[in-house]
């Protein structure tokens, strides 16, 4: 059965903490449970909600929020130097990344501390350090809301892109994730694998911890890297990093540089570049800047924070006028990674 709250406060299923109220709040522990919420509120538009680490909520929330907390990890297949691991919605990124590193499983060392829950990362095809979710992502479990039907995607079908999917576009509010299932490295049997540790500052922060080369320094030192650029949700309101990096034309770049000596870049392909957003907001003098409540943190500007009582709209004003300087001095638009959710 399920149980429906009302007037429910979103506070404590948001990282940014925004208060916001939902008119309908409804907890999922199983798959039953989710098939009853989206047939009795089969006449209305529903939220999701996941970890609440990557959306701003802009205001109170009209429509039911769904919130999926269905727990779980199971081997499913170990064979050939690989393992399938299938793991439901519910359950937190960074514990699933601990879990592999205890278990001796490869590939999503890189992805350590990032917030969230594993049911809404296929959504941006979240990615750090050099590796993104695709890379190691099998398939998905997806309950589709229209008729409860359950239907299984393959990495192909989720069209992975940069921090995107088909869960952003053409599958947007079609279906609700329930499990993924990822291909990773068990390295309890004898293999060569390779550390991916040639992206940011891995390598030596890695060299500063006693441990020697294995997936648990990695993880550690992503831990260390990330702890001492963004702040932790717990003390100080905010959704990790707020825009995207922009990939742009390798010549605009040429043009640019020759303006701007120091802008770094990330080589995509032949022809295109990728542009670390929190250099061009540093560069905008956004680092450290506060508008009330509502502010960029001063240690990473790719980061916006609520100080406390901010609101989401006045999160949102922030993230504008940011777009709106660094378009004016770079002629380079900034997208937003975060989900902006009104109503």
């Amino acid at each position: 059965m399920i149980e429906i709250q009302h007037h429910y406060q979103l506070k404590e299923h948001n990282t940014f903490g925004i208060s916001a109220f939902a008119k309908a709040y409804i907890p999922i522990n199983s798959l039953q449970q989710l098939r009853e919420a989206i047939t009795y509120f089969q006449d209305q538009e529903i939220f999701i909600l996941g970890g609440g680490s990557n959306m701003l909520l802009i205001n109170d929330m009209e429509r039911p929020v769904v919130h999926v907390q269905i727990k779980g990890i199971e081997i499913i297949e170990q064979k050939n130097g690989n393992v399938l691991l299938n793991v439901m919605a519910g359950e937190n990124w960074h514990d699933l990344v601990l879990y592999c590193i205890q278990n001796n499983f490869a590939g999503i060392e890189n992805l350590a501390l990032i917030p969230g829950n594993t049911g809404t990362a296929p959504i941006q095809n979240i990615g750090a350090y050099g590796v993104e979710l695709k890379d190691v992502f099998h398939s998905c479990q997806v309950m589709e809301i229209t008729t409860g039907e359950l239907h299984t995607l393959s990495n192909a079908d989720c069209k992975f892109g940069y921090r995107d999917s088909i869960f952003k576009n053409e599958a947007l509010g079609k279906y609700v994730i329930t499990s993924i299932s990822l291909e990773l490295k068990d390295l309890n049997q004898p293999q060569d694998y390779k550390l991916k540790t040639n992206y940011g500052a891995i390598q030596e922060e890695m060299n500063q911890l006693p441990e020697s080369d294995s997936i648990a320094t990695v993880a550690q030192a992503v831990i260390n890297i990330r702890t001492n650029k963004l702040p932790d949700p717990k003390v100080i309101g905010n959704s990790g990093s707020f825009f995207k990096n922009p990939i742009i034309l390798r010549s605009t770049y040429d043009d640019l540089v020759r303006m701007h000596p120091h802008m770094p870049s990330y080589e995509v392909d032949k022809t295109r570049v990728k542009v670390p957003a929190a250099w061009l907001i540093d560069q905008s003098g956004f680092k450290g800047k506060r508008y009330g409540d509502a502010g960029v943190h001063d240690k990473q500007a790719l980061v916006l924070v609520n100080h406390g009582k901010a609101t989401g709209r006045e999160i949102l004003e922030v993230a504008k006028k940011i777009q709106e300087a660094v378009q004016l001095r770079f002629g380079i638009a900034i997208e937003t990674e975060v989900n902006l959710i009104e109503n």
